[in-house]
């Protein structure tokens, strides 16, 4: 749905060659991605551009929504859930865990007042924590990483492993996604940053891993141009792309 980091690509106000590049692939909204099974479909996260990507692919069926964490890129779309309860008739079930409850309750308020008006968002919260769940058909496992000092859930659907805007994950963590088919993990950028895996510490937790495919997502007009980066990249390891479609 989305594989830039929290500002997009082209960043505001920037005339980079990345910014300005005609490659429609440099062109990132914030991360997100979609699951579905014949029967369930879900999102990870509501990004602030969620309305834009669940109507650039005409998604018309949502069951879920499953939180990361409560940084605004990954929340700030949520209003827009409105749609489907319109056509649905019934709240969205929405997946997080304490801390996301925490600012989804204060952020959208209105939402959650004894006294609401027409037309709020419809919301079933459903806490989570470490323990396996499912959405419908789908199972989901729930994987800690640290963003910084902030615990981040990344997560399992089967042989699918999507993990965003982290920087380390201990090795009981990592026993999870041992046994993927496919792995999303974010890579920045190649300078060192705080919160980030950078490319090369992307690259290295992937080989660890030995997951057959890697995609890296929440990436920077910084990490380079998608075309000349993927060049750099082991063959199963390459840059994920906003509308990539894998199945597994």
């Amino acid at each position: 749905m989305g594989t830039g980091t929290s500002s997009g690509v082209p960043m505001i106000g920037c005339d980079c060659e990345v910014c300005t590049s005609t490659d429609p692939n440099d062109n990132r909204l914030r991360s997100s991605v979609l699951i579905q099974s014949p029967q369930t479909s879900l999102v990870v996260d509501t990004t602030p551009d969620f309305r834009y990507q669940m109507l650039r692919i005409n998604n018309r069926r949502l069951d879920a929504v499953v939180y990361t964490h409560p940084h605004k890129d990954h929340l700030a779309g949520l209003d827009d859930i409105r749609a489907y309860n319109y056509f649905t008739k019934k709240p969205m079930d929405i997946y997080a865990n304490t801390l996301t409850e925490e600012a989804l309750r204060r952020d959208y308020y209105y939402a959650f007042s004894d006294t609401r008006y027409p037309g709020v968002p419809e919301l079933n919260l459903i806490t989570i924590d470490e323990h396996p769940f499912f959405v419908g058909d789908i199972p989901v496992l729930p994987i800690e990483v640290w963003h910084y000092k902030m615990p981040v859930f990344g997560f399992r659907f089967g042989d699918f492993t999507y993990i965003t805007d982290a920087n380390r994950i201990e090795a009981s963590e990592k026993e999870k996604i041992r046994g993927s088919k496919i792995l999303v993990l974010n890579a920045l950028r190649k300078e060192n940053h705080l919160s980030h895996f950078t490319l090369d510490e992307a690259v290295a937790l992937a080989q660890e891993l030995a997951v057959p495919q890697v995609y890296f997502t929440h990436i920077s007009h910084q990490l380079g141009l998608h075309q000349q980066i993927n060049k750099e990249l082991p063959s199963h390891i390459q840059l994920a792309y906003d509308g990539l479609q894998v199945h597994v």
